[in-house]
């Protein structure tokens, strides 16, 4: 099944979802960004705010991605991207880096997902062809040791398939872990054992929304009473 939305409706590309992510972490916090569209989180923090940057191969205070004449090839995140480091930055060794991790020392983490549940359940293992093994990475480490999860997703995969679901068909990365959900067509807190609609993109109805998952969700109190 091919989602087509009405006219009007112009779902968030992915350095607009990374901006509007970006946007919403305070001042001061340590952020690890995970592999894919986490890491355009990077290029977006807003001018003049402080935000300590972490990626788990073994850096603290990732900056923009660098141009591609600046590029330094000994310099990556755990995505193997290029990455510059912001004045203070640092790069250390990778038991280190999960030392901060496990010892509940970042303040959020920002994960792509497959799945995502009603109860904050995730999964994004990777699924490769054959030819690789299927892996886990150190999601699981973050989703357990930052004190906040934070999903980035399409709404649906490109099939049409439900990503807001009752309950995860993937293998779980982590239960009860993610409080927050930023997809390209909203924006979400799981609460109370549910979705809570916070934001909408532009000309997006919540009857349209709630068609695209395949668990309940909710509007915020301040929007339920205009909807």
């Amino acid at each position: 099944m091919t989602v087509t939305l009405p006219e009007g409706v112009e779902p968030r590309g992915r350095d607009a979802l990374a901006a509007r992510i970006a946007a919403d972490i305070p001042e001061g916090w340590y952020v690890n960004l995970g592999i894919g569209l986490p890491t355009l989180i990077a290029d977006h923090v807003p001018p003049g705010r402080e935000v300590v940057l972490h990626s788990e191969n073994g850096i603290l205070g990732l900056g923009a991605a660098p141009p591609e004449d600046e590029i330094e090839p000994w310099l990556v995140n755990a995505g193997k991207q290029h990455v510059t480091l912001v004045p203070g930055g640092s790069y250390f060794h990778h038991a280190d880096s999960f030392t901060m991790i496990r010892g509940g020392h970042l303040d959020l983490c920002v994960l792509g997902a497959y799945e995502v549940a009603v109860n904050g359940d995730i999964a994004n293992w990777a699924t490769f062809d054959n030819s690789r093994a299927p892996a886990v990475g150190g999601a699981m480490d973050l989703a357990a040791g930052a004190r906040r999860l934070w999903v980035a997703m399409d709404h649906v995969t490109r099939e049409g398939a439900a990503k807001l679901v009752q309950a995860c068909s993937y293998p779980l990365t982590a239960p009860g872990a993610v409080s927050r959900v930023y997809t390209n067509l909203a924006v979400l807190d799981i609460e109370d054992g549910g979705f809570t609609v916070v934001e909408m993109v532009p000309g997006m109805s919540f009857a349209l929304l709630q068609a695209l998952a395949d668990a309940p969700l909710r509007l915020a109190e301040q929007d339920a009473a205009t909807a």
